[in-house]
């Protein structure tokens, strides 16, 4: 999951760039970058780490310009090296840059189209970069003298044709314009606003609306699948549905753990989608008669907050903290390697103990991927006096890996995957454990003012939207995203930043 922004101001925009990527930080910690046109000439700053580690003074001082993208990464796939850091940059044609949500589900396909044919070079594994050389491969086959809205839309319509997978895109085409796309079944974000200024308007594109918020963009509405909007330097406005939307299905996942709850994301409030779940879940605890022994409702910070204070309030029980978190570390489903993620759960959460004691604690977590983090709270709380613990999911058990940019691991190490739910309960060690349905999970982000049409719940459902994941396709990913691999490109990203760091020092 990453997140992206794209401004076009009459003022500097590198400010801007900046609050908005740390306002979307939650979408990824590996790394961030901001460019911005200075009249044509390309202004960069991308490295490995959280925002306000990457850029200091110096670094904002020299992102001059009007116009600008920025990003914040985590990799589903490819390293962990600063070289993958967005966003991208291709010098022809004119000099385009661009940064990417999602993941490509036929990125190997597209980069031996892209070399054999095309012949483009690349130089990392990147989808983004697979992407960006597609576009400018594609403008470059239809520009004829001078840039139009209809050239950016043909490339664009190009482009959706030859990719498929979730992908949510901000691109920037040094001294012409900002472009914004999103894939045709809309599964990954991207919200667009504006800002009247004295006689003109100012634009932004995020993958979230707190973004737009911040910078006192109005919201104008999302951009919709398989639509590119080309906005040029001097404010002029254009759009265009490009390709015939294959559905309107956004990723549920969003609701669920990722999106910020002060979001809306497609029309549909992530705080109030995640009070219903909170309702929901609620009445499957009563209907299965496991509510009468619960003392007190304890969520487990931060994203399962507003699902257990409904859980409380319709079990008429008492609502507690019994965690405090250590906002500094980073969230433990992405993190590489098994000892580390158990080692950060201690690190990242400190229980309460006299909210705990002597008590039967119903724990409320947004979803259960692994199971380390939820394993080791169960026995923290155990520790703390609890004379039993229960746990509920808002979610329903993840059983698949997500293939459209959501690093969720291998089949192999998801917890529910070839357990079933009483398996489940006694490998975490709760008294009793619940699941949210998938029906149930539907109908609470389901909102009438919203245009979306169903959802993504492959990670859930096993069924992927774009109807071209294969069995082969899943165990490729699979040896890619397990814990030997991720091991493996850690210690390739060690040695690429210390033979970077030689360069910069022989130079």
């Amino acid at each position: 999951m990453c997140g992206v922004v794209g401004i076009i101001s009459s003022r500097p925009v590198n400010q801007e760039i900046y609050d908005a990527l740390t306002v979307l930080q939650h979408r990824g910690q590996d790394s961030a970058g901001i460019m911005t046109d200075n009249q044509g000439v390309l202004c960069l700053r991308k490295s490995n780490g959280l925002v306000n580690d990457v850029f200091s003074i110096e670094h904002m001082t020299r992102l001059r310009g009007n116009m600008g993208i920025g990003h914040v990464r985590y990799p589903t796939a490819g390293t962990l090296s600063s070289s993958e850091a967005q966003p991208f940059y291709v010098n022809s044609p004119f000099g385009i840059c661009l940064a990417h949500n999602g993941n490509l589900v036929n990125n190997d396909q597209l980069r031996r189209h892209l070399r054999e044919v095309d012949r483009r070079h690349l130089n990392t594994e990147s989808d983004t970069e697979a992407l960006l050389n597609l576009f400018a491969h594609e403008l470059q086959e239809n520009f004829e003298g001078k840039l139009t809205p209809e050239i950016v839309f043909e490339a664009a319509t190009h482009m959706f044709e030859k990719s498929s997978g979730g992908y949510a895109v901000v691109s920037m085409i040094l001294n012409e314009g900002l472009v914004a796309m999103r894939d045709p079944n809309g599964i990954r974000p991207l919200i667009l606003g504006k800002r009247e200024v004295g006689q003109g308007t100012e634009y932004m594109i995020a993958s979230e609306s707190v973004a737009l918020d911040i910078a006192d963009f109005e919201i104008m509405r999302d951009v919709k699948p398989g639509e590119v909007i080309f906005i040029t330097k001097e404010g002029e406005f254009f759009s265009k549905q490009c390709i015939k939307p294959k559905s309107y299905t956004p990723c549920i996942f969003e609701f669920v753990y990722f999106a910020r709850p002060d979001s809306v994301i497609d029309g549909i409030s992530v705080y109030k989608s995640r009070l219903k779940m909170g309702e929901y879940l609620a009445q499957r605890i009563i209907k299965e008669g496991l509510h009468h022994d619960v003392d007190v409702v304890i969520p487990i910070p931060d994203t399962s907050r507003s699902t257990a204070l409904q859980v409380a309030h319709h079990l008429g029980v008492k609502y507690r903290e019994g965690f405090i978190k250590n906002r500094y570390i980073g969230r433990t489903f992405i993190m590489p390697g098994q000892e580390i993620r158990k080692k950060s759960v201690k690190q990242k959460l400190n229980p309460i103990e006299v909210e705990i004691r002597d008590k039967n604690v119903l724990l409320i977590d947004d979803s259960i991927v692994r199971g380390t983090t939820s394993k080791k709270i169960i026995q923290m709380a155990r520790n703390s006096g609890a004379n039993k613990v229960f746990f509920a999911s808002a979610a329903p058990p993840v059983r698949y890996p997500n293939v459209y940019g959501i690093d969720m691991p291998s089949t192999a190490e998801l917890l529910a995957s070839n357990r079933t739910e009483e398996d489940l309960a006694r490998y975490i060690g709760a008294d009793w454990l619940i699941f949210q349905e998938l029906g149930d999970l539907i109908s609470a982000v389901e909102f009438d003012g919203s245009d979306a049409e169903a959802f993504d719940t492959s990670c859930f459902s096993g069924e992927y939207v774009t109807g071209d994941v294969t069995s082969n396709y899943l165990e490729f990913i699979e040896e890619k995203r397990n814990d030997e691999a991720k091991a493996k490109t850690e210690i390739e990203r060690r040695q690429i930043d210390i033979q970077d760091q030689s360069s910069m020092t022989l130079s």
